[in-house]
């Protein structure tokens, strides 16, 4: 006979936040921070730089704005995903360019406050509520795809793109030894 007082050793069929496994689909917030800090600001760089050299009576230069504002707003998509809170205390830039490296940054330090250790995992089932990963990953996701649609724009703009986007990419390393 227990007492009231006394506590047992049975397992609790309750679940923990930090006990779940991860979701495989979701890679981790590391992950996304190199993809977004390295791979796709420079890859924004150089699409932007293309806009800025288009001609404003270019046919391809309203286009290549909406598109442009669109990566925008997906890039403010996964910060508001990835915030903590709901207070912005920052103000973007009006003009599209700084907005656009502004939107990156703010990104990039929004998925920096993004716990680790428990991203990815599944929430408890006894809380009725569902992982803030998932609309984080696809939210990045839609952030990929229209970095793919402002590189189609830009080949149509600029000829030279693809060259200056994978420039650094294979270098060439020649072995000073002698071969025989």
């Amino acid at each position: 006979m227990t007492l009231a007082t006394e506590q047992t050793d049975a397992p609790t069929l309750l679940e923990t936040w930090t006990h779940n496994e991860r979701m495989r689909h979701i890679p981790s917030v590391s992950w996304m921070i190199q993809k977004l800090d390295g791979d796709l600001r420079r890859r924004v760089d150089l699409l932007w730089s293309a806009y800025a050299n288009l001609a404003a009576d270019n046919p391809l230069h309203a286009g290549y704005e909406k598109e442009l504002r669109a990566l925008v707003r997906c890039l403010d998509r996964v910060a508001n995903v990835a915030k903590r809170s709901h207070a912005n205390h920052q103000h973007p830039p009006v003009e599209l360019g700084a907005r656009l490296q502004w939107s990156v940054s703010h990104t990039v330090s929004n998925l920096n406050a993004v716990d680790a250790e428990t991203f990815g995992r599944r929430y408890p089932f006894q809380t009725f509520e569902r992982s803030n990963a998932e609309p984080l990953w696809a939210a990045m996701l839609a952030v990929i795809e229209h970095v793919h649609r402002l590189t189609e724009l830009a080949r149509n703009a600029d000829r030279g793109i693809d060259e200056r986007m994978y420039e650094g990419l294979v270098t060439l390393q020649l072995d000073s030894r002698p071969m025989a």
